[in-house]
């Protein structure tokens, strides 16, 4: 199948031409067609298989015979849970819609106000927002609803997680009636389910997946570990493997600053983005990784979903997530469009119950690989600049490291837990 058979326009398959791609993705096969006939859609699929394109493609399309918006108004309204998803949405909506004369905008909270209120007062085709920050542009009277025909939630699980709930509710009060809505995610929980029935009409239903489940080109591996030795652990696999761009995920803001401190005395060059870093810095931090000038990257949960890198080699989980399904849209960044890619999970014995709910959601159990003979400075040279700088060819990228299968017993060298715990705490090793 090709993009001309899913009855798109000239110039979006000339702009996706310009962009390499050569044939739409099972989601985008499925969603496309459905969009352009104006129905409301459920869609899940794998992070990483075109939800994106699979959305913004036909609402360009709706959008160009229609009439010019008024002043402080917007046709489609796209939200989405973090700051970077927005951006990397509205950077779609740019490439997709290059050869099309439409008007859109981002706004997001973290940044001044003013400047997102002037964008607005032309009125937009197509708006993608943040809910907190939409609310904000509401009630100052700089955005009015009364004429958006499009609504969609991307990533709306996360929304939920994040405590949009209320808000998102709020937000579709003030909307239309007639309307069309469009919910995607990864991911599907029950709460989801219940806030699908008040919102889509006899929706069409695409899943292209098994749910929750992740993608098969990604290889997983954990590696046993205490938890005083992960930094060194890290340090040692980068050294080893010559990692070009990673996304290593910390579960903490001040653990993400602590590890980016770690690496950097390992002589890494690491860089962290959580959300008490300013707009400005997570920008400027995201774009150094995208260029490929910074290669370690440790995020929280906030990027989980909003880091788009072609060919990102590598993802390690420098601490579990608490809920599980945060373990699928991490390791989600990738193996994305079809290609292969390594996730790494350092995992202490604390974390047993955490992993044996990531292994019941996936419904398969992660292999375990002990790493032995490593030390914190083993591969730190000497001198003052950081050794790990220049991107190593892509056939070294992933050396395969000296490596022996874990035994029965976990962590001889840490302090024994009380026997009631010791037990349980040990099922996760196996």
């Amino acid at each position: 199948m090709t993009f001309n058979s899913l009855g798109l326009i000239d110039p979006l398959i000339q702009a996706v031409t310009e962009l390499g791609y050569r044939e739409p993705s099972p989601i985008q096969q499925q969603a496309i067609p459905a969009i352009l006939r104006g129905v409301d859609l459920l869609a899940s699929a794998q992070t990483g298989t075109g939800k994106t394109a699979s959305f913004v493609l036909p609402i360009l399309q709706r959008c160009v015979d229609k009439p010019r918006v008024k002043n402080n108004r917007a046709r489609v309204l796209i939200l989405t849970p973090t700051r970077e998803l927005a951006a990397q949405v509205h950077e779609s909506v740019i490439e997709y819609g290059q050869h099309l004369n439409l008007r859109s905008t981002v706004v997001f909270g973290g940044v001044k106000i003013n400047p997102q209120m002037m964008k607005l007062r032309g009125g937009v085709d197509i708006l993608v927002a943040t809910p907190g920050r939409l609310i904000d542009l509401y009630q100052q009277r700089a955005i009015q609803f009364d004429e958006i025909d499009t609504l969609v939630l991307d990533e709306a699980d996360r929304m939920l997680d994040m405590g949009f709930i209320h808000t998102i509710k709020s937000i579709i009060k003030l909307l239309p009636i007639q309307r069309q809505n469009l919910l995607f995610s990864a991911t599907f929980s029950d709460e989801i389910r219940n806030l699908v029935k008040s919102i889509l009409r006899n929706p069409v239903e695409i899943d292209v997946a098994p749910r929750n489940a992740t993608v098969v080109g990604i290889k997983q591996l954990v590696h046993p570990v205490d938890k005083s030795r992960k930094a060194a652990l890290l340090s040692h696999l980068i050294h080893k493997n010559k990692w070009g761009q990673t996304i290593v995920f910390s579960r903490t803001k001040h653990g993400a600053n602590k590890l980016v401190q770690q690496l950097n005395d390992a002589q890494i060059y690491a860089a962290a983005i959580h959300g008490n870093k300013s707009q400005s810095q997570r920008t400027k931090t995201l774009a150094e990784f995208k260029s490929g000038e910074l290669h370690i990257l440790v995020a929280t949960d906030i990027a989980a979903r909003g880091i788009d890198i072609d060919q990102l080699p590598c993802v390690v989980n420098f601490d579990l997530p608490q809920v599980a399904e945060d373990y699928v849209h991490r390791i989600g960044r990738t193996g994305r469009a079809g290609a292969s890619g390594l996730a790494i999970s350092l995992v202490c014995a604390d974390e047993a119950s955490q992993l044996q709910s990531i292994e019941k959601l996936i419904k398969r159990p992660l292999e375990r690989i002990e790493i032995e003979d490593f030390e914190p400075n083993h591969h730190v040279p000497a001198g003052g600049k950081p050794s790990h700088q220049a991107r190593p060819a892509r056939s070294a990228r992933q050396a395969p490291v000296k490596s022996k299968r874990s035994s029965s017993t976990a962590f001889d060298n840490r302090k024994k837990p009380d026997a009631k715990k010791s037990e349980a705490k040990k099922r996760w090793y196996a």
